[in-house]
């Protein structure tokens, strides 16, 4: 559940439920930078994408002003990745369902292909695949629903992941970053993806830059004693993530504030403390919600939020960071929510997915052929 669900809307319309976003450096091509975003928990066979949507990442380049609150400085300049898929076609009668799909780059470089072919679609500096992969999540969220019912740590080894063998619709990019950006732009970018509706007037539906954000930063609304009653997550996935609107800014505040201070009090004691205001010294940082990469950096596997934690402590990154498929980000957040790296490591008791993903493209696992039945989840108690 690292985005799974995040929202009534994203409940009633999995296919543009973004449940994954990942941005790392590729392991097999240096010099390219690999996207990926995945739809679709618990995709069937006969699962496919959507003729109506806009799938699409989006990355402008970060810097980190000196002498100021830790914060990326985002730039104007932006690049896009847009996959679009035709309405799915029976080649024979009885045949499955063929699709067709093409992404194209802001920059003009255009690349087709068919849904399920690994081979995918190349253009100049570019190459994109699309179609049904074994989802590469691996959390255990029945225990962290505990650990917000019962106010206390409740992961065990080992845990229990409800993505454990589940598939997903994914869409890869691969491009060059020298044809991209430039010789001079970067190093450092900021990553997200989104579902959209296109036309005249544009419709944001999903949103994703870091995983777990919405299940376990926002989802919870028992601790939040300003807005206890509201299910934020559609309010917020309808944000432009490189620029919040003012109206609803107050709420996403006043819900991190109380769910971030729930997180760092659970081994006893404080390791955030909040300023004068109550604001949780991660708040603001992670409402600036993307994922930072440094695309200078080789390829590493374990870099989610290097970046973030450097910066926070006036320090300068050593990797990459972004997120690699094989990452375990969960322990990660959990462990910088909770004890802020002053502690030991948090296990969450699941290490890997079933399979682990591959360094050649397109990455993903191919889909499981047998997964285990569904199981519904929510982190927020309440529904």
């Amino acid at each position: 559940m690292s985005d799974h669900n995040s929202g009534p809307r994203a409940l009633a319309d999995p296919v543009v439920d973004i449940t994954d976003v990942y941005a790392f450096p590729s392991p097999e091509q240096p010099g390219f930078l690999v996207l990926v975003l995945n739809v679709f928990p618990n995709a069937e066979p006969a699962a496919l994408f959507s003729d109506a949507v806009d799938y699409r990442f989006r990355l402008r380049p970060v810097t980190i002003p000196r002498g100021t609150a830790p914060a990326f400085a985002v730039g104007e300049k932006e690049y896009t990745f847009s996959f679009r898929f035709a309405g799915p076609v029976e080649h024979q009668a009885g045949s499955p369902l063929a699709q067709e799909g093409t992404c194209t780059a802001s920059t003009g470089q255009t690349a087709s292909f068919r849904v399920n072919d690994e081979q995918g679609g190349k253009a100049h500096g570019l190459r994109a695949f699309a179609g049904r992969r074994m989802d590469p999540f691996f959390f255990d969220g029945v225990r962290a629903a505990q650990t917000i019912m019962t106010r206390q740590l409740a992961f065990v080894s080992p845990g229990d992941s409800r993505q454990y063998r589940q598939n997903v619709l994914s869409i890869v990019v691969e491009l060059d970053i020298a044809t991209t950006f430039g010789a001079d732009a970067g190093p450092l970018f900021a990553v997200v993806g989104e579902t959209m509706i296109p036309g005249p007037i544009t419709v944001r539906l999903e949103r994703f830059g870091r995983p777990l954000m919405k299940s376990v930063v926002l989802g919870a609304k028992d601790f939040d004693t300003v807005n206890r009653d509201l299910d934020i997550r559609d309010l917020y996935n309808q944000e432009d993530p490189y620029n919040l609107g003012p109206t609803y800014l107050g709420a996403y505040r006043a819900r991190m504030n109380a769910n971030l201070g729930f997180w760092d009090g659970l081994d006893h004691k404080t390791d955030w403390p909040p300023d004068a205001h109550g604001t949780h010294p991660l708040t603001e940082l992670l409402l600036a919600d993307f994922m930072v990469i440094d695309v200078s950096k080789p390829y590493a596997e374990d870099s989610y939020f290097e970046i973030e934690r450097a910066l926070l402590n006036g320090a300068s990154h050593q990797t990459c960071g972004g997120r690699s498929l094989n990452d375990d980000v969960a322990d990660t957040i959990v462990t910088t929510l909770v004890n802020a790296g002053n502690g030991a490591r948090i296990s969450d008791g699941v290490d890997q997915q079933a399979v682990r993903a591959s360094r050649t493209f397109p990455y993903l696992v191919p889909p499981e052929l047998n997964p285990p039945a569904k199981i519904e989840l929510s982190l927020d108690k309440s529904g």
